[in-house]
């Protein structure tokens, strides 16, 4: 089995070290254009040209599934991704969990990039799945860029700065950004002192990774737990950076001999 992930850059770790978890065997091909970084601020078009270089890098290694595993893409580019691979080969998007975290009924905050919060694509998920849910959206300047340079100071004073605007009380944190869930830790333990006892917070890693192997046609068929990194469609070593998060440290390390 051959699970393809394409982000403008590392956001791509939490799910495909999800995928990791719940199969083992699973190989993995992470396609990301670093260097474009960051997709927020580019055009549409700019997003969807992008996309589509990453997604054709990785179809041509001919995996069962295609994740694409950033928020900015799954809003500008699924439906060109879609109508290009598609039926040959399964594109599955990133969309916030903003339904579960609202189904536990307490105060949400989303955070999310700047050029996200409050964008008409955000405003209508809460409209369509936050329910009666007091949600405050939570702009995170800076944060994503910090995290794919792992510069531990930018990543520290972006949370501090994200924490400071979160309301009192709140009782879920939406991860609107899949580079955030490589650092939930840190933003939990920012917001901890003022939130809701049991604060919890929502990343989409999971439920994507569930989601692709349920796409997969022949689920049977076993992998070799392989790593491939392509940046730019070019392959490419497997980037220090990512040790530095527990996600890209489950994807460096060899999987067990069966």
């Amino acid at each position: 089995m051959k699970i393809a992930l394409m982000d403008s850059g590392i956001g791509l770790l939490a799910a495909a070290a999800a995928l990791r978890t719940l199969r083992p065997d699973v190989d993995l091909v992470l396609s990301s254009n670093p260097a474009s970084m960051p997709w927020g601020p580019r055009t549409p078009e700019e997003v969807a040209a992008l996309a589509l270089g990453c997604a054709r890098a990785a179809a041509d290694l001919e995996p069962d599934v295609l994740v694409v595993a950033c928020n900015t893409a799954s809003v500008h580019a699924l439906a060109v991704l879609r109508a290009e691979l598609e039926p040959a080969l399964p594109v599955i998007g990133t969309v916030p969990a903003i339904k579960p975290a609202a189904a536990l009924g307490g105060p949400v905050a989303i955070w999310a990039t700047p050029i996200t919060t409050g964008s008409a694509y955000q405003r209508g998920l809460i409209r369509d799945f936050a329910g009666t849910a007091a949600v405050t959206e939570v702009a995170c300047p800076g944060l994503a860029d910090a995290v794919e340079h792992g510069d531990d100071a930018a990543i520290e004073a972006a949370v501090a700065d994200a924490a400071a605007r979160t309301p009192a009380g709140t009782a879920a944190i939406v991860l609107g950004c899949t580079h955030y869930e490589l650092v939930a830790d840190r933003i939990c333990a920012a917001v901890v002192s003022t939130a809701a006892p049991g604060l919890t917070l929502h990343g989409s890693a999971d439920a994507v990774a569930a989601q692709a192997l349920r796409r997969v046609a022949d689920p049977g068929r076993t992998g070799e737990a392989t790593v491939t990194v392509l940046h730019a469609g070019v392959p490419a070593p497997f980037p220090p950076v990512a040790r530095l998060y527990p996600q890209g440290l489950t994807l460096a390390t060899p999987a067990p001999a069966a």
